[in-house]
């Protein structure tokens, strides 16, 4: 048989109910069941993976190929996300592997007054993202002649700084509006949200959709109040032509989960 190490994706309260219900028939990383290991009052929902993916050397490769990581950050999220929907998680980082489960408790056993503290703060709270979108102003047609001028003759210079100021224009005037847009975003979860979190702006390919991206927010949100949450958010935007409020989720609150094991690398290689 394969030699195998131990795969961890999240930390929760020990209890046997997600395993009679959320995790039955679960498939997580490389296509493994899922389970808990407990320690007292907390859990790791954990799979087997085998050693020669999810070694130290194997996972560095494999954290530079694409596809492979890909395929394994689905698969750790989804058993993350169909935890959360039955109760409170707290996610550990992607490719968090231990050498076998005992390692596991030993884990769960030093950290569990951290973890249940942040168990009790997180309890009964969802996140939810908040990204504001400008669009980008269109690029100017180049004019073919100064208008008003006396013969009507091509002027170049002229309208390629009349182009650029009016272009310059446009986007200060769209910044103006995003700016409004992230001030109403703010104002509208006072009272909702009970913590926010700042990400980088998306740009590039991370980006994914049209628009610059303003701002990037994660907000933690008391989950009874998730939907008039969201309904804000989706109307933070109203009457402001070219700026577009985005909002996803819910999720388990990544963004607001303190670190919470060592770096795999060293627990797949060293313990």
């Amino acid at each position: 048989m394969d030699e195998q190490l131990c795969y961890a994706y999240a930390v929760v309260r020990s209890s046997a109910e997600p395993e009679r219900t959320a995790l039955a028939g679960v498939r997580g990383v490389a296509g493994a069941p899922v389970t808990l290991v407990r320690s007292g009052p907390v859990a790791a929902a954990v799979s087997p993976v085998p050693l020669d993916e999810f070694s130290e050397e194997a996972l560095r490769s494999g954290l530079e190929d694409v596809r492979w990581l890909e395929a394994t950050a689905r698969a750790h999220h989804l058993v993350i996300e169909t935890l959360a929907a039955h109760t409170t998680v707290l996610p550990l980082r992607l490719a968090t592997v231990y050498l076998d489960e005992h390692r596991v408790r030993d884990m769960l056993r030093e950290g569990e007054t951290a973890f249940t503290a942040q168990l009790d703060r997180l309890a009964d709270h969802i996140e939810w993202g908040v990204k504001v979108y400008a669009e980008e102003p269109p690029a100017s047609e180049p004019a073919t002649a100064e208008a008003g001028g006396p013969t009507g003759e091509v002027n170049p210079g002229r309208a390629y700084l009349r182009g650029r100021r009016r272009q310059r224009q446009e986007r200060e005037d769209a910044w103006r509006l995003a700016e409004e847009a992230v001030r109403r975003t703010e104002e509208e979860a006072r009272g909702l949200a009970v913590e926010r979190a700042r990400h980088r702006p998306q740009e590039g390919a991370l980006a994914q959709v049209p628009g610059a991206n303003v701002s990037n927010d994660a907000y933690l949100v008391p989950r009874r109040l998730a939907e008039e949450f969201r309904s804000r958010m989706l109307h933070a935007a109203d009457g402001l032509e070219g700026i577009r409020v985005e909002v996803t989720g819910p999720w388990a609150p990544y963004s607001f989960t303190a670190p919470l094991a060592p770096d795999a690398h060293e627990e797949a290689g060293q313990r």
